[in-house]
């Protein structure tokens, strides 16, 4: 074969039975996307094809490995990930091992054991953003896991007692925030709208302790209607769905943030419920607080769905 080059991969028993998928599933998918032959022979991977294919295959299966060795399940999203940064030569930029590399950033661990860590570039600047800046604005479709790791960073941040409560929000654009004719008290009320965010919670702080914390006040789930008057001091503050709020909700929901407080917005603004015509508030704040020092806007796209 023209220009055909072979790289040999040195593995253990274990990481060929478990950094690759059932059936070798992960190496025949990196075989096919970068049409080259990887054969095992006595433990050692034969990566074989023209040279700058068999360069990213053999890199791709070092950083499933590295997962392996890191502890990491290897999960058909983190192959399809590597796969993709390598066709389009991110790494290029951000260097080898960016999956280890992000595994490294450990949030935290649900109550099964999974640890919660950033699972792509996107998503570890959004991370690192967050620790970073007093508001951030995590913007991007469905499935990025915004929500999700802000959940995350504010449990973690409750849990090391860095806040002294977690209040989550959402406008409840489907009844117009009008739930005072709904029966039942606040909590059955605003249920059907807040309940996406209840599963990063039960996930990782688990059922019973979030429901003792909930008891105690120390985490609050409402619609933002029900922020007006308040000054919410050292809490960590979400506010999911924000392509949802008008320019006057989003202004005075910032305007509750207290002392040693810290804010995330999440928001798609493909996904817009609004009456026609109305302005998003999540489209002025980016106007308006995009240059404003500690307010941070972080961008996720396609690439970092997993």
């Amino acid at each position: 074969m023209k220009n055909s080059s072979e790289q040999l991969i040195a593995l253990s028993m274990n990481e060929m039975q478990t950094a690759f998928g059932q059936n070798d599933a992960f190496l025949k998918k990196i075989e096919r996307q970068f049409r080259v032959s990887v054969v095992d022979r006595d433990g050692v991977l034969h990566v074989t094809g023209r040279e700058e294919n068999v360069r990213h295959a053999s890199a791709v299966i070092l950083e499933l490995v590295g997962l392996q060795r890191n502890g990491q399940g290897v999960e058909e999203q983190s192959v399809d990930y590597a796969i993709a940064l390598r066709k389009e030569e991110v790494v290029q930029e951000e260097g080898d091992g960016v999956l280890v590399e992000l595994s490294g950033d450990l949030i935290c661990h649900t109550v099964a054991g999974k640890p919660v860590s950033p699972k792509t570039i996107g998503q570890k600047k959004y991370v690192d953003s967050i620790r970073n800046n007093m508001i951030t604005f995590g913007i991007g479709p469905a499935g990025t896991g915004k929500t999700y790791l802000a959940m995350a960073m504010a449990i973690t941040a409750f849990l090391h007692e860095e806040v002294s409560r977690i209040i989550l929000t959402r406008p409840a654009i489907e009844a117009g925030e009008k739930l005072g004719f709904l029966p039942g008290d606040l909590q059955s009320k605003v249920d059907p709208y807040l309940r996406p965010l209840y599963d990063a919670l039960y996930q990782i702080m688990g059922a019973e302790k979030f429901a003792a914390n909930m008891e105690k006040g120390l985490i609050e789930v409402a619609p933002l209607a029900y922020m007006r008057g308040r000054t919410l001091d050292q809490a960590y503050i979400i506010l999911d769905e924000a392509q949802n709020t008008t320019p006057a909700q989003m202004k005075m929901f910032l305007t509750r943030i207290g002392f040693g407080s810290k804010v995330i917005v999440t928001g798609d603004e493909t996904q817009k419920d609004l009456a026609p015509g109305t302005l998003s508030g999540l489209d002025v704040a980016q106007r308006v607080l995009h240059k404003i020092d500690g307010i941070s806007f972080c961008t996720l796209s396609s690439r970092d769905v997993v």
